[in-house]
């Protein structure tokens, strides 16, 4: 499987939450509509954070 394009890109690893949902709020606010973030975390919380925030905004996700 190949990665997507991304427009920019956010290294979480090493941050406990809340840091890694709320840099990835400001980098999404910082991009322009249809523009993709590549996000990467090490910490397993993440992932429950970043899919109960792309519940609450609309936005898209993807794993890879």
């Amino acid at each position: 499987m190949t990665e997507p394009n991304y427009d920019q890109e956010l290294d979480c690893q090493g941050m406990l939450c809340p840091l890694p949902i709320l840099k990835t709020k400001k980098a999404i606010d910082e991009l322009s509509s249809g523009q993709v973030l590549k996000m990467v975390a090490t910490d397993a919380g993440s992932v429950n954070d970043i899919n109960a925030w792309v519940r609450q905004t609309g936005n898209e996700l993807d794993y890879h």
